[in-house]
């Protein structure tokens, strides 16, 4: 009988210590801690999809009908400024100088007897006049058939690499038909759309920048060595999207970068007086981001907010907080709308120090 009541006693002594421990523990979870958006002047890096161009690319066409006789070159092929490319059948084209020139010699004979014939006074000086413009008409003959002529040649008007040459020899060309492209890669432009709020932010900051150098993020997520600039901004806006088009100039020397690539240009935006919070300290819904605000009597109100830049661990908010509001920063997940907590106030450069992140 003593057993069982002295049982019974420890049972209800561990049960009450129990009861203590699991009281003083849901006491010290019921302590959130809360912090404020820090202010500072800051940066952050905003990406852009972006199509990368050739500085020159043009599209090589025939400017005469004929066959094509010669393909010096091969696709994806370096050449230089001069260099023949392609050859027409120029056959008929050396006919047609050979006629302009004996025409020629024949209006060369013509003009100097009517010169003899006009210095004795036989024939008229407007029949020497003719016969001089006869000449000249001749002249020009021979130069438009030259001209002619050197089309069947086509010859590359730049230093560059050669794409795809999609007709093959002996191939019947008329004139305008597509011979290949060449792309001169030694530089590169990279075009990317900005929204209107974005442009107008960069041109009132852009004296902070001190200059005007981007990064570009290739396909594969691996950064160019090279950084490239900014140099021109588009007239207009495109009344579809309210964009414009900025283009930034890469080196390219070892000619990685090629005509059609894509990737992200990373720009680095300056913020003044900027409002730094947590990432931890928000949650999403349907794409929208929320925080948690403890209101002066600890009661919790979820309010959202737009995100104007990201850092590792830090966002930077756009609109919707202010720099005095309180917002919960842990146990994001185990309150709601309308509870009430009991708050631990951490001061904001203590919680961006904690993230070992730098604001500057």
């Amino acid at each position: 009988m003593n057993k069982i009541v002295m049982l019974a006693g420890l049972s209800a002594v561990l049960c009450q210590l129990s009861c203590t421990q699991t009281k003083e523990k849901k006491e010290e979870e019921s302590t959130y801690t809360v912090t404020s958006p820090l202010v500072s002047d800051t940066s952050f890096t905003k990406e852009y999809v972006s199509q990368i161009k050739s500085v020159r690319n043009i599209e090589l066409r025939a400017q005469e009908k004929g066959f094509l006789q010669n393909i010096y070159v091969d696709e994806g092929q370096a050449v230089k400024a001069g260099q023949v490319l392609f050859r027409i059948m120029p056959k008929m084209y050396e006919a047609e100088l050979a006629k302009a020139q004996s025409e020629a010699r024949m209006a060369e004979i013509e003009m100097q007897n009517t010169k003899l014939l006009s210095d004795k006074d036989v024939v008229s000086k407007n029949e020497l006049a003719m016969a001089k413009a006869k000449l000249a008409q001749a002249n020009s003959e021979i130069a438009m058939a030259k001209l002619h002529l050197s089309f069947t040649e086509i010859r590359a008007p730049f230093d560059g690499t050669i794409d795809r040459i999609p007709l093959k020899l002996g191939s019947l060309i008329d004139e305008g038909d597509l011979l290949t492209s060449l792309s001169d890669n030694s530089q590169m432009f990279a075009y990317f759309n900005v929204s209107e709020p974005e442009y107008l932010d960069y041109q009132t900051n852009v004296k902070d920048r001190g200059d005007r150098k981007v990064s570009l993020l290739l396909a594969n997520g691996e950064p160019l060595a090279a950084k490239g600039e900014v140099e021109t901004i588009e007239s207009e806006f495109n009344a579809e999207t309210g964009n414009i088009a900025f283009r930034a100039r890469f080196p390219n020397s070892n000619r990685l970068l090629r005509n059609g690539e894509t990737g992200k240009i990373q720009m680095i935006v300056p913020l003044r007086n900027a409002l730094i919070i947590p990432q931890k300290a928000t949650y999403e819904i349907q794409d929208k981001i929320y925080v948690f605000v403890v209101g002066n009597d600890g009661v919790l109100h979820s309010k959202n907010i737009n995100i104007v830049g990201e850092m590792s661990d830090l966002y930077v908010v756009k609109s919707g907080l202010s720099a005095h509001d309180k917002i919960l920063l842990d146990g994001i997940q185990k309150v709601k709308d309308d509870d009430k907590i009991k708050s631990e106030y951490l001061q904001p450069k203590v919680v961006v120090s904690q993230l070992r992140l730098k604001a500057e």
